[in-house]
């Protein structure tokens, strides 16, 4: 018998085997991602290099043609006295201020509803789910037939029940809250299918100890459901800030920015600035704001979230 705190002699063989053994899945796991971070570098990483090193280059026009020129943070600081840039941000903030929290809240609802096994909730997945299979293109045309002022099927609707029509997408006060209507009948349902996932992996024994403790449904859902889907949660508050900060498809599809500037957020500028203006160099230096602004929001967001905080 080896003698207390010795090693026996294959003891350390099987750790040497189990040390290479854990190694080879770790490589395993690093091939495995390889295509997704070569698919990240290629087409997320190397674009937003692309659009910040662009923006530091102009173009000149002179006899023999247009030039282009190294300018620096020359695109950048012109930005900084233009009038309808910083409108543009506002708008931008403005949508992303009240999309992003409204999005995730309405997914929370839904998948709280939907979480049942019976076969009418399995139903009810199936048809809320239909919106994810339906393009933003698509969806945008179909909410400018609904929306629309005169013959819409929305204004028929409040026309039926007494209400007034209403103007919509072509109001300048009302132009922002359709294309967060048009948004969330695209996203909802779409972020629903994360948190749904998460709830399912909210074990059952945590939420009937607390009922045999006398805890209110409320009381469950707040103590014991929220805090563990701080997770998907914050996946699905970062990506879905992400996705809403880089809309572009409602705006140029229905409102072209308008009206009144109402709906010009920074995509759709920069969109303009490139192509109707064609100062590329301008729009880049457009892109690269936004995406400056899209990682401090992502990393307060982030630290906000963070395991450990008490957030709520």
């Amino acid at each position: 018998m080896a003698a207390p705190g010795s090693t026996s002699p294959g003891g350390g063989s099987h750790r040497t085997k189990r040390r290479r053994l854990f190694q080879g899945d770790e490589r395993a796991a690093y091939l495995f991602l390889l295509p997704a971070a070569l698919g990240l570098a290629l087409f997320r990483v190397y674009p937003m290099l692309e659009a910040v090193g662009g923006s530091l280059y102009g173009q000149v026009f002179s006899a023999s043609g247009p030039h282009t020129l190294f300018v620096g943070l020359g695109n950048i600081t012109a930005l900084l006295g233009n009038a309808v840039f910083w409108h543009s941000l506002w708008v931008t903030l403005e949508l992303n201020l009240v999309l992003n929290p409204m999005q995730v809240v309405l997914a929370l609802a839904l998948a709280l509803m939907v979480q049942g096994r019976s076969r009418a909730m399995a139903a009810y997945r199936v048809l809320l789910l239909v919106p994810i299979g339906v393009s933003l293109p698509v969806a945008t045309i179909l909410w400018r037939l609904m929306l629309d002022p005169n013959s819409g099927f929305v204004n028929a609707l409040l026309a039926f029940v007494g209400l007034p029509p209403q103007p919509f997408y072509t109001s300048a006060s009302q132009a922002l809250w359709s294309i967060m209507l048009i948004a969330n009948w695209k996203g909802v349902s779409y972020w629903m299918v994360f948190v749904l996932a998460g709830l399912q992996g909210v074990p059952g024994q945590l939420l009937e100890a607390a009922a045999i403790d006398g805890a209110t449904a409320v009381q469950r859902f707040w103590h014991v459901t929220l805090p563990l889907l701080r997770r998907p949660l914050a996946f699905v508050l970062v990506a879905d800030t992400v996705i809403n900060f880089v809309m572009f498809v409602p705006m140029y599809l229905l409102t072209r920015g308008g009206p009144s500037g109402a709906t010009n957020v920074l995509m759709y500028q920069a969109y303009k600035v490139g192509f109707a203006f064609g100062d590329m160099g301008g729009a880049l230096a457009i892109v690269s704001v936004l995406l400056a602004v899209i990682l401090v929001v992502v990393a307060l967001q982030l630290r906000l979230l963070e395991p450990g905080r008490e957030s709520w």
